[in-house]
């Protein structure tokens, strides 16, 4: 039977002991209290301590052991933060800090032997006071730059006594939304933070009756309903030419999941010469649709085009079919509309690149994916398979890949694996060396069911496949199934930075064979750089031939397993992001570059361009093209790589890289574009403590992608990320008529930081995801001036026609139903006692409450008093965050009865019993935790 420091509690024992009482008293010095009754909180308190340099923050540890003491040595904490403590900086503000520690008797600092990355310890000083039971310790501390969303805070929280192995300690983050001490990030920051009030006022497009065309997403260039319906089943008769085996596999496979009866049948075909526009040219992947009382004919100009036409005949399928179907009562057949549909593409290259490496992404939900990227008719996966923090593919003749490099342990000397980064290892699984870790979500979570609406405590306390990565044959499986959909997967093979899991995984096989062949870094080099996410030992050197057998000896693996799939190898990412510091460090100290005379005496810049005419030919050897980021081919230099397309993205208004994509694309370079400001998927919605992600570039939502222009993207330079007003510079390059010929398409990106879970992907990609596939795919671009209203409709849209289709969604080929978009939290206002509310999306049920146990339909005007709350219902059930209007703050001394709201501490609670002074999240049995 497991002891008392190892056995896992309920989610129900766990809260408990979490709120917990206990009447302090002396403590054993002999004893260490158990981890799981320790509760860390961290809050960023004042940006206004230091402008934009760094902020005061203050960790709350509570002790609700109630024997022992949290004592004065013999113990280390250790987490990862995505912001450096100050104590760990140099200088005036690292001095700072480490006084500011040492006066409460504690120190932080690096935790691993490396001394690279986001991991740090916090250790008690001779002369701590202990922790006794019962006590709360508040800690201040001072954290660089700022934190004004709840994905900010430190995470991963262990605990190890007395040099032994580190237990979990579950931890918390919280952030007042209504102070503006802790949501300014500095004295430029003028974005305000998003409430109900906010949107409200935002919330303003009204609903209307969508036409045919208008129903469909991406929107087709013509559709016509001409009245009537026809029934349709996974038993009608497809008629299709062999060549269309696989289409129409597809479709019966498709239909079968909403209908399983006989309905009417169904023709597809291709015809080669199809011209959609009728400017006398065939239309690549266009595609007819023709649907009347004899049935449904699409005709495509390839077989790409009638996979599209099968999948805009999906949207016409009613949602009450699809939910139907969900509930396990498939209807004989569904009835779509009459109609006559033309459809082509913009662009032909249309992406999503997915980040696999910072989290792992399993086999199914790269699936799932790869199914409503075909549904919203997207045609390339992107898939980051490498980064510093995992090696995600199985190479054959490397194991350590795979078998060091893509696992995240709690290994201080990184002897077995890479240490553990972003706040998780192997997920809440075992084998990582952290014991006592929660057993399900819900208890990582604190004791309560994540709903992946919003931020989630749980991603602080390990849950995030750290850990994973794909084998042969589920990666060939994976090229398949793409390959079915009409879907090109890129792999990614991110070199020369963002490469430590590669490097280091070579290391260790050099350390425990001695061989050479493969290794990546000069041991020599005393180089000093340090990436944005602070490693400085993630550089592969340009100047050893071992890099390039290593290069090779990938790619040649990568290409047999596409080989194998049955599936061309059209296009290698050869990464290229982010080389760490300024080119002056890059190598300079390395004596294999200094005395290979083909190296000896050339800049960081020379050797980088070196690397990558070798890395492009390396992989031109089995792949037609190449791409990779920006950062490859600066357009100021002259260098530029045979079949190479770079991706714009670091677009940040007033950091120079505006205009990039423009200036290759007129100087006839080709380009795709992932402009940050608007294609960053997992950036976060708005300035709300709540919604998880970064915001380094701007915030972005399903209207920074919609609005998005590719031609003109200077239209969408209206204000910073900060808020602030800003236009476009009048000596950024215009795109000429002949640059736009010369961009291929566009491609979002779902970087992985914070993508945790599969529910926090689709969260994050939906409803983003949806504007991007319309401003890749749809023709019709509106103008800026034209934009407003193309958004009221595509509001509408969402609400009355793609959310509700999305909630029964089931993707072809895999069980399940469901796509957990973000349900829009409310706008709400209150005013002389009554509550007026509205949704972003018309079409959405808005419900309110004045209890929060309670909750009623909204249809109009309420009387309620003097607060309430709101939130958003989707066509399946799940709701949007809370949406509180007139909430007071907790106010201590003041008398509350039973039933009464407050908010504190930026959460929302209800009394549980009458009583005063019992202050909310602290005392047991006074409070219900409601957000």
């Amino acid at each position: 039977m497991p002891n008392r420091h190892t056995a896992v509690l309920s989610a129900a024992a766990l809260t408990a002991a979490l709120a917990a009482v206990v009447t302090p008293g002396a403590a054993s010095a002999a004893c260490h209290p158990d981890a799981r009754d320790l509760l860390l909180t961290y809050q960023p308190v004042d940006h206004t301590v230091a402008d934009a340099q760094y902020h005061l923050a203050r960790l709350t540890i509570g002790n609700h052991d109630r024997r022992c003491a949290l004592g004065g040595g013999g113990w280390a904490m250790y987490f990862n933060a995505v912001r450096r403590p100050a104590a760990v900086l140099d200088g005036a503000a690292g001095d700072i800090a480490r006084k500011q520690l040492a006066d409460q008797g504690l120190a932080v600092a690096r935790a691993d032997a490396a001394q690279s990355g986001d991991f740090y310890t916090l250790r008690p000083l001779d002369g701590f006071k202990p922790i006794e039971p019962g006590e709360r310790r508040t800690i201040d501390i001072n954290v660089e730059l700022w934190a004004i969303h709840k994905s900010d805070a430190p995470a991963g929280w262990t605990i190890a006594f007395g040099g032994g192995s580190p237990q979990w300690v579950p931890a918390k983050t919280l952030l007042d939304p209504s102070d503006p001490k802790q949501t300014t990030a500095f004295s430029g920051d003028n974005r305000p933070v998003e409430t109900a009030a906010t949107r409200y006022a935002e919330n303003t497009s009204p609903k209307m009756d969508l036409t045919l065309r208008q129903s469909i997403v991406p929107q087709p260039l013509s559709a016509t309903a001409t009245g009537g319906t026809v029934g349709i089943g996974g038993g009608s008769r497809i008629s299709a030419p062999r060549s269309l085996r696989g289409e129409e596999g597809y479709l019966r496979s498709a239909l079968g999941d909403v209908a399983r009866g006989r309905g009417a049948p169904i023709s597809l075909r291709v015809d080669p010469e199809l011209d959609v526009d009728h400017d006398g040219k065939a239309d690549a992947e266009g595609y007819t649709l023709s649907a009347t009382r004899q049935g449904v004919r699409i005709v495509g100009a390839d077989r790409a085009g009638v996979l599209y036409g099968i999948q805009t005949l999906r949207q016409l399928v009613p949602t009450g079919g699809h939910e139907a179907a969900a509930r396990g009562r498939h209807p004989s057949t569904v009835d779509v509309p009459q109609a006559e549909i033309a459809d082509a593409p913009l662009f032909g290259y249309r992406g999503l690149q997915i980040d696999a490496g910072r989290h792992f992404v399993t086999g199914r939900t790269i699936k799932k994916f790869l199914d409503l990227m075909s549904f919203t008719k997207l045609n390339r996966l992107h898939l980051g398979l490498t980064n510093d923090e995992g090696w995600r593919l199985q190479i054959p003749g490397l194991p350590e890949l795979t078998g060091y490099g893509s696992k995240r342990e709690f290994d201080l000397r990184e002897t077995d694996a890479l240490h553990q980064g972003m706040g998780s290892a192997n997920d809440l699984g075992r084998g990582d060396g952290i014991s006592g870790k929660a057993s399900d979500e819900t208890e990582a979570n604190l004791g309560r069911t994540p709903a992946y609406q919003g931020f989630e405590q749980g991603t602080l306390n390990f849950v995030g496949k750290g850990g994973g990565f794909y084998g042969v044959r589920e990666f060939e499986e994976i090229l398949r199934y793409a390959a079915e959909r009409h879907i090109e997967v890129v792999p990614e093979l991110n070199f020369p930075a963002h490469a430590r899991a590669a490097v280091q995984s070579m290391e260790h096989r050099y350390e425990t064979t001695h061989d050479d062949t493969y290794r990546l870094l000069d041991p020599a080099d005393t180089s000093e750089h340090v990436s944005v996410q602070y490693y400085d030992d993630n550089l592969v050197n340009p100047c050893l031939d071992s890099t390039y057998a290593f290069l090779g000896k990938v790619v040649s693996e990568v290409a047999k397993m596409y080989d194998r799939a049955g599936v061309p190898l059209n296009r290698i990412n050869l990464g290229g992001d982010e080389p760490p510091g300024p080119p002056e460090g890059w190598w300079s100290g390395s004596p294999a570059c200094r005395d290979d005379p083909e190296t000896a005496g050339k800049s960081g810049e020379e050797l980088k361009e070196m690397f990558f005419t070798r890395w492009n030919a390396i992989a031109h050897e089995v792949a037609a093209k190449t791409a990779g980021w920006e950062d490859i081919t600066d357009p100021t230099r002259p260098f530029r790589l045979e079949g190479f397309t770079p991706l714009p993205w670091q677009n940040v208004w007033g950091w120079g890289r505006e205009d990039w994509a423009y200036r290759f694309a007129n100087e006839g370079t080709p380009v795709i574009l992932a402009h940050a400001t608007n294609l960053y998927m997992d950036l976060a919605y708005n300035k709300d403590p709540d919604e998880p992600g970064y915001y380094w570039a701007a915030y972005v939502d399903e209207k920074s992608t919609f609005t998005y222009q590719p031609f003109n993207v200077y239209a969408n330079a209206t204000e910073d990320r900060w808020g602030n007003p800003v236009a476009p510079n009048p000596s950024w390059t215009k795109l000429t008529a002949e640059g736009r010929k010369n961009i291929l398409g566009l491609e979002a990106q779902l970087w992985g930081e914070n993508g945790k879970t599969p529910e926090i992907r689709e969260y994050q990609a939906f409803p983003k995801l949806l504007g991007a596939a319309e401003r890749a795919w749809n023709r019709d671009t509106p103008a800026p001036g034209e934009m407003d209203a193309a958004w009221n409709v595509f509001a509408n849209t969402l609400g009355q026609k793609t959310f509700p289709l999305l909630s029964f969604y089931e993707p072809v080929g895999l069980r399940g139903q469901g796509v957990n978009y973000r349900v829009p939290p409310p706008g709400a206002k209150i005013s002389g006692g009554t509550l007026s509310a509205n949704v972003r999306n018309p079409g959405m049920a808005i419900e309110y409450s004045t209890d929060g146990r309670h909750w009623r339909p909204y249809g109009g005007p309420v009387e309620v008093g003097a607060y309430a709350l709101t939130r958003t219902r989707s066509a399946d059930g799940r709701t949007s965050r809370i949406s509180p209007a007139g909430v007071p703050a907790w106010r201590d001394g003041a008398s509350y009865e039973r039933g009464a709201l407050v908010s504190h501490r930026g959460e929302l609670f209800r009394a549980a019993r009458p009583g005063r002074g019992q202050e909310p999240g602290v005392t047991r049995g006074h409070w219900t935790l409601l957000q």
